[in-house]
């Protein structure tokens, strides 16, 4: 049997609004009386309207002659008018629109005149990347864009792009918004490849590949106690890990929260930086850095994934060095050591001087906690290196055409956007212990399957397949009805 949920939806479209009809009186105060507005969902459209007499069918008729769109920032001549939709993707589109809830005021509060188009583009992109020409047509066959008025049009949006990349000042705040005290931070840096002969930060640097080629830089901030992105920085191509690291954290203000950085951005150099700015860290050290010793007693101990951690702890000055040694890992490295010996590789009289640094991996802090807690903030990096995968790869951000450098801090800025709505999905799978068989992807793919069909009067939710059905209840999503509020 199907079934059909009749919804009346006159609070989305109801009598015009306010500004409408003031601006209609204003015109006609002017002397334009000819003005007619017309609504389709939540847009209006400016005409001019007439009437003339039709001397066969004897009456009059009226004619009317589109002028463009009128919206609460003012009229746009011109403006093409959008052909009316009445079948609209609702599951996916309900999906993103819940996840990206959080992000909606401190979006608003940042950047008030552009927030709309920031979403429309990061909901497209979480959904179904696609280029800023055809970011429109995609927009329009999602429910949410019922909900929301935004502009859309290619040009519009590259405007907008580079002023939102510009605005470092209201990203900055909009970071900071969504930072928690006491939050746990894990930072990266990774790349895209450009070819834009234009893009000033596009230089040739390092990158794991060993290609020569223009990127850009991207340093990612990762929070593990809400397990979503927290902040995104483009940077030159040329920049290095360490310097990225200590210009990103001049910029932003986190107080109270604990940052982890990979083995190499190790400096001492951060430290400071670190206090000035009253954030924890845990800082893991090469095996060559002068301040480690490797005669510490290491007498206490734990299991990390079923692997054996020996470790000590020494405090040096106002910080602690923690030593830890992998007992598995010291004999896999003295084994390789022995083997590349016989080869004729290594040399004897070197195994003493290294077998001291077999398995041991060294970290800097000015947290005074167990061993354990220290190792266990250190191994939760994947997290951080799985966000750049979604980043690059479901996301599509793996490379850039835009040749201004203000659009694609811009591009990247809605990229985090996206990257926050994937992970608040995912996070929802994990909890109801579902991601190992149900990918975010998957989830979007198998719910947008779920239509709505509008009259303009009341909505009509298509039937749902039983396997939505089943993800719906699983993971707590009523997808029986389009109450949901406007995005605001």
């Amino acid at each position: 049997m199907v079934y059909f949920v009749y919804l009346n939806i006159y609070s989305l479209i109801g009598d015009m609004d306010k500004w409408v009809n003031k601006w209609v009186s204003e015109q006609r105060r002017k002397g334009k009386k000819r003005i007619e507005v017309k609504q389709n969902g939540n847009r209006y459209y400016v005409y001019d309207s007439t009437t003339v007499w039709d001397k066969k069918k004897k009456k009059a008729k009226k004619i009317s002659k589109y002028r463009g769109r009128l919206t609460r920032e003012g009229f746009i001549k011109g403006e093409k008018r959008i052909a009316v939709r009445n079948i609209f993707e609702y599951g996916n589109s309900l999906l993103v629109h819940n996840a990206i809830q959080p992000l909606l005021k401190p979006l608003k509060k940042a950047f008030p005149n552009h927030y709309q188009e920031i979403t429309a583009m990061a909901v497209v992109k979480t959904i179904d990347p696609q280029p800023i020409k055809l970011i429109s047509s995609r927009w329009s066959k999602l429910h949410i864009s019922t909900l929301m008025n935004p502009f859309l049009s290619p040009n519009k949006l590259s405007e907008i792009l580079r002023e939102v990349g510009s605005d470092i000042v209201n990203q900055k705040m909009f970071f900071e918004e969504i930072a928690s005290e006491g939050d746990f931070l894990l930072f990266d840096l990774s790349y895209v490849f450009s070819q834009s002969e234009n893009l000033l930060l596009a230089e040739k640097g390092y990158n794991k590949d060993h290609l020569h080629l223009p990127q850009v830089n991207i340093a990612l901030l990762y929070s593990v106690n809400k397990q979503l992105p927290a902040m995104i920085k483009v940077l030159p191509g040329s920049v290095r890990d360490i310097k990225s690291f200590k210009k990103t954290l001049e910029e932003v203000s986190l107080d109270g929260v604990t940052v982890v950085v990979d083995r190499g951005m190790a400096s001492y150099n951060l430290i400071p930086v670190f206090k000035e700015k009253h954030m924890s860290f845990v800082l893991p050290l090469k095996r060559n850095f002068k301040v480690i010793d490797y005669s510490m007693e290491l007498n206490e101990f734990f299991v990390y994934r079923k692997r054996s951690v020996k470790w000590g702890k020494k405090k040096l000055d106002d910080v602690f060095l923690y030593l830890f040694e992998d007992v598995k890992l010291r004999s896999e490295e003295e084994n390789t050591f022995i083997s590349q010996i016989v080869a004729g590789s290594k040399k004897r009289e070197d195994l003493r001087q290294q077998e001291m640094k077999f398995g041991k991996i060294t970290m800097l802090s000015d947290l005074d906690i167990n061993g354990e807690s220290i190792y266990n903030m250190y191994k939760q990096r994947e997290h951080v290196e799985c966000a750049f995968d979604v980043l690059k790869n479901p996301l599509e951000s793996d490379k850039t055409y835009l040749g201004d450098d203000d659009a694609v801090r811009g591009y990247f800025f809605v990229s985090f956007v996206a990257l926050y709505n994937y992970y608040a999905l995912m996070n929802r799978l994990r909890e109801k212990e579902l991601l190992k068989k149900v990918s975010v992807r998957e989830l979007l793919l198998q719910f947008s399957k779920v239509y709505v069909v509008t009259d303009g009067r009341r909505e009509i939710i298509s039937e749902v397949p039983k396997k939505v059905e089943d993800l719906a209840e699983k993971i707590g999503v009523d997808i029986s009805t389009t109450d949901q509020r406007a995005v605001k």
